[in-house]
């Protein structure tokens, strides 16, 4: 009895360092909710995977048990892209633990991570993309639904990005919209002349409501991502879109098209919001494609 009792003081204990360090990334580091929701579950998984393997406190781990925790999330088909995530989980929680002295060492720095296949995001035609944005009525749901999708591409934002944003961050005289991306961090993205239309003919037919949100539900409530996923889904397959077509295949139309435009990938990663300059690399790789595409259809030389 007094060994279960220990034990379950053990893993309070150790549950208790996962929440303070879960707090120490949304008061300190300012970390988004869904990458703090991300970092929850991974280091909730290991701590069961620790419980059943009857590993007591977190400095009885090492090497070999984190490379018998990989090993478990690759037989339960795990991609290798979330098995990254979870040692980047794993290894900041180390190295915080690390700072508070309940660690001498941070084992999870000599896991390596899974490598992972290059593949390029999936973007959509401006022609499909055009005929999602033409409204087919004046009804409050089908401008709503218009100005989503001209939004979303004229800015080239996230669908928790556009979720999030209010009618006093939207400049209509100006052309800008302010948005908050990862990390809560703020950027003004200019917006089209198409997109602020829309958005003005939505607003025209937008019942009055006290929420500060921009795109309300019939409901008056602001709009969650789900709401706006399907959306997208559901335009996409009225105009005739056989394939599966979702809210960041538009922000990844935009940063191709404006890379293709403009050859600026500095200015790309400013309009995007990346962080590092590798995350938009990605879209020299699409312009490639197109580049070549142009090629086989007009080049004397090309192989036909």
């Amino acid at each position: 009895m007094v060994k279960v009792q220990k034990n379950k003081c053990r893993d309070d204990l150790c549950s208790q360092q996962i929440k303070l360090f879960i707090r120490h990334l949304q008061v300190e580091k300012n970390y988004a909710d869904n990458t703090i929701s991300a970092y929850q579950r991974d280091l909730s998984k290991l701590l069961t995977f620790c419980r059943v393997r009857g590993v007591p406190e977190w400095c009885d781990i090492d090497a070999k048990i984190l490379n018998l925790f990989v090993m478990e999330l690759r037989h339960a088909n795990t991609s290798n892209r979330s098995i990254r995530r979870h040692l980047s989980s794993i290894r900041g929680f180390f190295a915080f633990l690390l700072r508070l002295g309940v660690l001498n060492e941070n084992c999870a720095k000599d896991i390596a991570s899974p490598k992972l296949e290059k593949t390029l995001p999936k973007t959509i035609d401006y022609d499909e993309l055009n005929k999602m944005m033409q409204p087919r009525s004046n009804r409050f749901d089908e401008l709503r639904n218009v100005a989503i999708i001209e939004l979303i591409y004229s800015c080239a934002l996230r669908v928790s990005e556009l979720v999030n944003v209010n009618i006093n961050d939207v400049d209509l005289k100006e052309g800008f919209v302010k948005v908050m991306g990862k990390g809560s961090k703020a950027r003004f993205v200019p917006a089209g002349q198409s997109a602020i239309a829309a958005i003005q003919r939505y607003l025209s037919k937008r019942p009055a409501c006290q929420i500060s949100a921009l795109f309300v539900n019939q409901k008056q409530n602001r709009m969650g991502v789900r709401s706006i996923q399907n959306i997208v889904k559901q335009r996409a397959l009225e105009v005739g879109i056989t394939f599966n077509v979702h809210p960041h295949m538009l922000r990844h139309a935009a940063a191709t098209h404006f890379l293709q435009s403009s050859h600026d990938l500095r200015s790309v990663q400013e309009f995007l919001g990346h962080k590092s300059i590798k995350s938009t690399q990605v879209y020299t790789h699409l312009d490639f494609l197109e580049l070549s595409k142009v090629y086989d259809d007009c080049h004397p030389r090309a192989k036909k």
